[in-house]
């Protein structure tokens, strides 16, 4: 199963990043306005969009792809 994920980060006092609340989306597009959005909210310093496939029963997941990033976000996460 393929899911779609918009991921916010607060700033951190030490100038680090720390993950907010993941927001599941029922596609890429909705994903990446979900995150846009997310992005603009002053508590956060940015946000990204991303898609991961994986099998929840057994839980097995690949690795993330990321979308598109806003804003400022951990540099290992990269940009899209």
């Amino acid at each position: 199963m393929m899911y779609f994920v918009a991921l916010p980060f607060l700033p951190l006092q030490n100038g680090g990043f720390a993950p907010g609340t993941a927001i599941e989306c029922p596609n890429a597009a909705a994903a990446i306005g979900c995150a846009e959005a997310l992005s603009r909210d002053t508590a956060n310093s940015g946000a990204l969009a991303f898609s991961r496939q994986g099998n929840t029963d057994v839980g097995e997941f690949e690795d993330a792809v990321i979308l598109k990033a806003f804003g400022e976000v951990p540099e290992d996460f990269g940009r899209a």
